[in-house]
């Protein structure tokens, strides 16, 4: 694993190049986990910006009561506790990996101080913070506007890659009822409405959208005739 190559996958870090990238190459250290470790705890201070190289993360609140709810599935090139480290506050959730993975940490101090002296960083940060904001947003707008079926196919159509129809489910679909705040009975529910409609159907590999009009409409609230 390269580092030069994870910063290079990971859109938080996109526009990021030349003297800038070589800073956070420098910086950055390596820190392999275990399928089940704790990375880090809600209240921890934030030890700095992670990148998943590989594996996956589940970032997730816990209610005093126990319930869990899944904030976010980090995978490859993906980002978890920016927020925490440009806010100056402690970590705010848990993160867990959820499979053997690697990361990519660019340590708090070594961070901030380069976003202090760099303006190409700075300006890098705010962009992809917007679209965090607007990733918030959506999650939002799901969570309260939509019903079951309209998260699971809004889901389904973020999900899948920009050349092909074959989505690849992260993690365990108690995550991912979680993250869209339904329970597990609801989100087998949910996928099975759309295999019976014909939208979607099952393969070795995941779920292959086979309609993906249809599910567009149903993200939008409109469940359509058959």
């Amino acid at each position: 694993m390269e580092i030069a190559d994870v910063l290079s996958s990971c859109a938080f870090f996109s526009q990021v190049d030349g003297p800038t990238r070589k800073r956070l190459v420098r910086m950055a250290v390596r820190r392999d986990y275990k399928k089940g470790e704790v990375i880090f705890q809600d209240g921890d201070p934030a030890p700095g910006v992670f990148i998943v190289a590989s594996g996956l993360v589940r970032v997730y609140k816990l209610a005093p009561s126990g319930k869990e709810h899944v904030l976010h599935l980090a995978g490859p090139g993906m980002t978890f506790a920016e927020v925490a480290v440009l806010g100056d506050f402690p970590c705010p959730a848990f993160a867990e990996a959820l499979e053997e993975s690697a990361c990519i940490l660019l340590p708090t101090d070594a961070f901030m101080r380069a976003l202090r002296e760099d303006h190409q960083l700075s300006l890098q940060i705010l962009s992809s913070m917007a679209m965090w904001v607007k990733s918030l947003v959506h999650l939002l707008e799901d969570i309260v506007l939509r019903d079951a079926l309209g998260r699971v196919a809004g889901y389904l159509l973020a999900a899948r890659p920009e050349q092909g129809t074959a989505v690849s489910l992260p993690g365990l679909k108690k995550h991912i009822a979680s993250h869209l705040n339904l329970t597990s009975e609801t989100l087998s529910r949910a996928l099975r409405q759309l295999r019976d409609e014909q939208m979607i159907r099952e393969d070795d590999g995941g779920l292959v959208i086979l309609d993906a009009s249809r599910l567009e409409q149903i993200a939008e609230g409109f469940f359509p005739r058959i």
